[in-house]
């Protein structure tokens, strides 16, 4: 194992500025006015608001049963308003693969000029991907990888293993000066993979500081879920001093679980962001003193990038030609201090 792996929390400084500029990228993809620099290629010469060839992009997603994954959706809606240039095929949300392997056959028969993909299951999706990209359709692939490199044109990922550096951090910064703290962990489906690089990332940047995971459940991303997981956390722990819960969805159903056992003596950090979260940090009437963003604006970049390829454009603010291969997001911490720049721009729970 290399230095840095081993080292997640002096590492934090450098990692954040890395993901905040790939992040950046996204934002830049459009709106730059022309400046006369010297050392790019097109990209740089060109305003990408400005409208371009009519394009059509499929969007296919699961079901919006969750928050973040509704806020997915609604992001995405909100770029086909920006452009007049861009026509936005919605496929009904779905968590049957088989139904969505149909819809993006559907795309691909209607020759659609690009596909922005959060598939439900990143494996099973991949072969339709890969028709697609021969087909010569550009696939972007969001949040759930797919299995081969040749599937999507470009892959856009939020941070699960900086997620859980990010919380691990947090609670070091808070914490680190007590080598007997006890660590709890509310996860959320630990098959997924997401769900093990967040408790990985959580596990290295807590051993930075001397500390570990003292006790751990996992949930199912569900209000139910949280709170009777959260519910038997509390039973086998009569002492915490904070927990991480991977998701603010079913983090309304841990908060729930906490004010039923009466417990107050730890503080909580959530995960993804959500706006019932964040108002509860800035109101600081609970235990959630934090949480760590996912952005639910994946897809909507996602968006911006598919209308950026099929225009045969690329990102404003590089001078590389092209769109990247693959964007990384940031996983930045909110707390009352900074909440106000997060708030309006979270999604609902």
């Amino acid at each position: 194992m290399s230095a840095a792996r081993q080292r997640p929390f002096r590492r934090m400084t450098f990692t954040a500025v890395a993901l905040m500029s790939a992040g950046a990228l996204v934002a830049g993809c459009t709106g730059n006015e022309p400046e006369n620099s010297g050392g790019g290629g097109n990209n740089a010469a060109s305003n990408n608001d400005e409208e371009g060839d009519s394009v059509v992009i499929g969007f296919s997603a699961p079901a919006a049963d969750h928050g973040w994954m509704a806020g997915i959706t609604e992001a995405a809606r909100a770029v086909d308003d920006e452009y007049d240039d861009v026509e936005l095929r919605v496929a009904e949300g779905t968590n049957d693969v088989g139904a969505q392997i149909t819809q993006v056959e559907t795309f691909i028969n209607d020759g659609v000029d690009a596909i922005v993909l959060l598939p439900f299951d990143g494996d099973a999706l991949t072969p339709v991907a890969l028709r697609a990209m021969e087909a010569g359709i550009p696939v972007i692939n969001v949040d759930r990888e797919f299995n081969s490199p040749f599937a999507a044109r470009t892959t856009i990922l939020g941070d699960n293993y900086g997620m859980g550096v990010s919380a691990g951090t947090y609670i070091c910064e808070e914490l680190g000066d007590q080598p007997d703290a006890v660590i709890a962990e509310i996860a959320g489906i630990d098959s997924l993979p997401l769900t093990q690089d967040r408790s990985q990332g959580f596990a290295d940047a807590l051993a930075d500081c001397g500390l570990e995971v003292s006790n751990r459940v996992a949930a199912e991303f569900t209000v139910e879920s949280g709170e009777a997981e959260a519910a038997n956390l509390l039973q086998a722990a009569p002492q915490i001093d904070a927990i991480w819960n991977h998701d603010d969805d079913q983090g309304v159903g841990v908060l729930a679980a906490i004010e039923n056992a009466g417990r107050d003596e730890f503080f909580m950090v959530g995960g993804a962001g959500s706006a019932n979260a964040m108002r509860a940090i800035q109101e600081g009437d609970s235990v959630l003193r934090a949480t760590v963003i996912y952005p639910h604006t994946q897809a909507a970049d996602g968006v911006r990038l598919a209308r950026l390829i099929a225009q045969g454009k690329g990102v404003a603010d590089l001078n590389s030609q092209g769109v990247p291969r693959e964007i990384v997001l940031n996983a930045p911490v909110v707390t009352a201090d900074n909440v106000d720049e997060f708030l309006d721009a979270a999604f609902e729970s």
